[in-house]
């Protein structure tokens, strides 16, 4: 799946405890020419957004410290990384699970495993929203 020239480069952050899922996760989108930034737990991810400014974060929901849900809506509450699009991810796809992520402002869930084409597609969906008109 190739992506538009102006999706290339985008910054990608991923929010995972588990290094397998960001590795995969940082493999498939490098492979797509997005720049991934990885971060280990919530409060990882909150210093480095406020580092890097990214222009789409996907976030494991089941993390020690801050969950994913916590670290949504904390992004989401900042007037500076409020239009950050959050992309939730999870192993649970329940509905109870995607109607709380929509509480705290996610953009989408993604049910793990993922398969490269579904990250893809999720960048490429949100990121255009992303862009400047």
């Amino acid at each position: 799946m190739s992506q538009p020239a102006e999706l290339t480069g985008l910054k990608v952050m991923v929010v995972d405890d588990s290094n397998t899922i960001r590795r995969s996760a940082e493999i498939f989108l490098g492979q797509a020419g997005f720049r991934v930034i990885l971060a280990e737990d919530g409060f990882d991810a909150l210093a480095k957004v406020a580092d890097h400014d990214p222009d789409l974060v996907f976030c494991d929901i089941l993390m020690p410290r801050l969950d994913g849900y916590q670290t949504c809506a904390l992004i989401k509450k900042s007037p500076r990384f409020s239009e950050i699009p959050v992309i939730m991810l999870s192993s649970k796809d329940g509905l109870f699970d995607k109607a709380r992520g929509r509480m705290v402002g996610s953009d989408q869930y993604l049910t793990k495993p993922f398969t490269k084409d579904s990250l893809l597609q999720a960048v490429a969906t949100h990121a255009r929203r992303a862009q400047p008109a």
